[in-house]
């Protein structure tokens, strides 16, 4: 009896907990459908409405040009993405199987820069990026984000998860290093590297500060600097069901992401830090 008790209150917490985290979604879905003047009109905020309105989704598109930030987070996105992996899965193969002087050491040096504050890293990309005239640029975005040494500590500890065995049986049979981890460690370590292009993905999707501070032409803005730059400069900050319209429009992409890849999230952050 105290057992069911304890899991119904259990259950009772985490309902109540779920409301609270999910309330401020539900209100920005349903101010985006509410007219303009009938949110004007509400001196007491309503919890529903009875004349819901797709007028806000079509501002969204047709008075600023959120169609263009969209294309432009997307391009950025999968570029970024691609060249990270492109980069970070033959460094974590490296570390995790080859031999050579000072790897050690290296990797030491790696780790040592996670405790670097990020704004001494986003100052010296502005410089580097300024000096290189890559301002205003798709280059200028992507380059400083096309790395990273958490998700190469992350992708090494799960190559190493796979037995050494297999590499060395490997080179017997005259398989080069490439073919290896072509055919077996990504297959194997496929969880991990399914969650780090999610994760990766939804960094670039969120990022703001560093395209706020080497962007200063529309041409170029994501979303995330868009949305700013709509509530300046576009619907005006009056209208706040077009805004909200526009904050749904960016953020349905990824919440559907997460909700279908959410067990493989979980997935490979958990094989990510054991070993074996």
């Amino acid at each position: 009896m105290i057992d069911k008790i304890k899991k119904a209150g259990l259950y009772l917490f985490l309902g109540l907990w779920a409301l609270i985290v999910l309330f401020p979604f539900y209100w920005m879905i349903l101010t985006s459908v509410k007219g303009y003047s009938a949110y004007n009109s509400e001196r007491i905020p309503k919890l529903f409405t009875l004349a819901p309105t797709i007028s806000n989704y079509l501002s969204a598109f047709t008075e600023v040009p959120l169609g263009k930030y969209f294309l432009n987070t997307v391009l950025f996105t999968v570029i970024t993405t691609g060249l990270m992996m492109f980069i970070i899965i033959p460094a974590a193969f490296a570390f995790a199987r080859l031999q050579f002087r000072g790897k050690n050491l290296v990797f030491a040096l790696f780790l040592s820069l996670m405790m670097i504050p990020g704004e001494l890293v986003i100052i010296t990309n502005f410089v580097t990026i300024t000096n290189l005239n890559l301002r205003n640029s798709f280059a200028g975005l992507i380059l400083p984000s096309v790395t990273s040494v958490f998700y190469i500590y992350l992708l090494k500890e799960q190559f190493e998860g796979i037995p050494e065995e297999l590499y060395k049986a490997a080179k017997v049979d005259g398989t080069s290093d490439l073919r290896y981890l072509l055919r077996v460690m990504i297959p194997m370590a496929r969880p991990t590297i399914v969650t780090i292009v999610i994760l990766k993905v939804i960094e670039c999707w969120n990022s703001y500060v560093w395209p706020r501070l080497i962007t200063d032409d529309a041409r170029y803005y994501l979303v995330s600097v868009g949305i700013q730059e709509i509530r300046e400069h576009g619907f005006g900050r009056e209208n706040i069901p077009a805004m909200m319209a526009a904050v749904v429009v960016i953020s349905l992409p990824l919440i559907i992401m997460f909700l279908a890849f959410r067990n493989r999230i979980m997935e490979g952050v958990s094989r990510g830090g054991t070993k074996g």
